[in-house]
């Protein structure tokens, strides 16, 4: 028996969407970068993009446990001397809270083209509408 490799012809995108209304953060990154990544699926490849679409919705009700709301912090630079400049996940919620989950996957993605290619496959949007309607994307329930 040959072993399957699977090529492009043989891959299959599919689009979900996610309600993020009182879910963990940490636990519904880690159940979309599985998705994203097509590991749910048989003819899953480590050097593929075989993984599905995935609409998340209502993202600023996402929840988060413990005191991370206060102590957790994002990191970004400018490029300039002393440009480091740091934002706690209150605040980061309350501006961009599709930046908060996009950065929970990518965290949890390959870190190389490929893990790039995956997260462009993500769309995040703040509100319960999202623009993809056309695609006739698939209502899709996380288990945590």
């Amino acid at each position: 028996m040959k072993t399957f490799s699977p090529t492009p012809k043989d891959i299959n995108h599919q689009w979900y969407v996610v309600d993020a209304q009182d879910q963990v953060l940490g636990r519904l990154a880690s159940q979309i970068a599985h998705r994203l990544r097509g590991k749910h699926k048989p003819e899953f490849a480590p050097h593929m993009d075989n993984g599905d679409f995935i609409v998340v919705v209502n993202c600023e009700k996402i929840k988060v446990t413990g005191t991370k709301l206060t102590q957790k912090k994002y990191y970004r630079h400018s490029g300039w001397v002393g440009g480091l400049k740091t934002t706690n996940l209150n605040d980061m919620l309350a501006q961009t809270p599709a930046r908060v989950l996009a950065a929970a996957v990518r965290g949890m993605l390959p870190k190389n083209r490929l893990g790039r290619a995956m997260l462009k496959k993500l769309k995040i949007y703040a509100g319960p509408e999202h623009p993809h309607t056309a695609q006739n994307p698939q209502s899709l329930t996380l288990p945590h």
